[in-house]
């Protein structure tokens, strides 16, 4: 982490390299910021990121895509509304499906992002903790750290009462699994059997 915020201080073709907004390390291999501008494409370069997770409904910029295109970075965007009048309510089976991209280590090295990156980015993290087995008080702790004064009750609601069983289930199936070492540390590992990739099965009626 220390490595990575020295960098944002460090001088490529005499420009400064400039971090995202509340641009901060999640994991080994995991990131999450504010939304990327083009001032700081620099320093997201040296990351070498395979994929972003963008959790906005709003159509991503052209001078994005483009940076996205000439570094071979895939695009996920998952149109979360951030409402706040009338509140929109985080809806499950689209942070279910951002998890099992954020959890599947060949999209790693990973940025999530939303606009600010407190709110849906903070439940999408907050609900990968729980994946990952934090107990609860760390989870919310890490939120509104993030979040800040601007933290909302029912982003906390919504991540307490998130039901990860089904993730897990699917974690399974493709053949991944959490090693945990230490008490907030835990790491993914993807393990592959005879160097095939696993076929998903259609489930029986």
């Amino acid at each position: 982490m220390c490595l990575i915020m020295e960098a944002a201080d460090d001088h490529v073709d005499g420009g400064v390299l400039a971090a995202p907004s509340n641009f901060s390390m999640v994991e080994d291999g995991i990131y999450r910021s504010g939304f990327p501008k083009p001032e700081n494409f620099g320093f997201l370069a040296t990351l070498n990121l395979r994929s972003i997770i963008y959790l906005c409904p709003e159509p991503y910029p052209e001078e994005n895509l483009k940076f996205l295109e000439a570094n071979n970075i895939k695009l996920f965007q998952f149109g979360i509304e951030g409402k706040t009048d009338p509140p929109t309510p985080m809806p499950k089976d689209t942070v279910l499906d951002a998890l099992k991209v954020l959890v599947d280590v060949r999209n790693h090295p990973i940025l999530i992002h939303c606009k600010a990156g407190k709110h849906r980015t903070g439940c999408l993290v907050g609900c990968l903790r729980k994946v990952q087995r934090w107990c609860l008080s760390s989870v919310l702790e890490e939120y509104q750290k993030n979040a800040g004064l601007k933290w909302r009750q029912r982003d906390l609601n919504f991540i307490e009462a998130f039901d990860t069983l089904s993730l897990r289930q699917c974690l399974l199936s493709i053949m991944y699994r959490y090693h945990g070492y230490g008490f907030k540390r835990k790491s993914l590992l993807h393990e592959e059997e005879n160097v095939q990739t696993p076929k998903l099965q259609a489930a029986k009626v």
